[in-house]
């Protein structure tokens, strides 16, 4: 398991997306009715060692996928120091579970004055770590999935993400959630503990609460607020 700070790498490196817009749309298109294992070869044969997987740990269904086809693809977690323990302890377990490349963030000193829930927690707690992580990447994978929330229904499967600079790929951006919970069953994947207890979208501790009969799976999220996402995929 490797940890690192935003600090650990520095800024400037060379960067090449290795794609074509247009490319990017055309392989957009083909994907769109493929399985998710196989978005997550053609990634991984388009882009190789210049792939990072970053993973929530509220479900393993993208993990299992991808270190079936790579199993040395890094996998990254981004620890803001606000997660609940159940959290923690199953990143552990995961990890152990497939032998993980796992690379865990942490973050900066400049975080210190913005605890969870306020304006830059994010920002300096997510945004910040992963942008360092991505330097001199090609590409990364992600589980956004359509079907999260109505911000993420026009979610494609592979596009240029702008805000990082790299290819973002979605290989299970058309599942829905019959679609996880039926892999989870038949692949008899561990299931995150606080899911059974209400938690459908699961995020940092101060700031997640249970869902209620009738919302979104995302509601828990930053409840009373007007937040609906965290940085990392603003765009969708």
């Amino acid at each position: 398991m490797t940890l690192t700070r935003p600090d650990d790498r520095t800024d400037g490196a060379d960067r090449t997306d290795g794609a074509d817009r247009a490319d990017l749309a055309v392989a957009d298109a083909r994907l769109e009715t493929a399985p998710a294992g196989k978005v997550v070869e053609w990634a991984v044969d388009r882009f190789g060692k210049d792939l990072v997987l970053a993973a929530s740990f509220q479900d393993v269904v993208l993990i299992d996928l991808a270190v079936h086809v790579d199993p040395a693809v890094e996998v990254v977690f981004l620890d803001t120091g606000a997660h609940f323990a159940e959290t923690l302890a199953f990143v552990e377990e995961v990890r152990g579970r497939y032998g993980l490349n796992l690379t865990v963030t942490a973050p900066g000193p400049e975080a210190d004055d913005w605890p969870c829930g306020t304006a830059r927690c994010c920002e300096l707690r997510k945004v910040v770590p992963l942008r360092r992580v991505l330097e001199g990447k090609r590409a990364w994978l992600t589980s956004l999935r359509r079907a999260d929330a109505p911000t993420r229904a026009g979610a494609p499967i592979v596009s240029w993400d702008d805000a990082f600079g790299l290819v973002k790929v979605n290989p299970l951006a058309t599942w829905t959630d019959d679609d996880v919970d039926g892999y989870l069953r038949d692949h008899e994947l561990p299931v995150h503990p606080l899911v059974p207890q209400g938690y459908l979208s699961i995020g940092c501790a101060p700031t997640t609460r249970p869902v209620r009969p009738g919302e979104d799976a995302r509601a828990g999220r930053w409840a009373g607020t007007d937040k609906t996402e965290c940085g990392l995929h603003e765009a969708g």
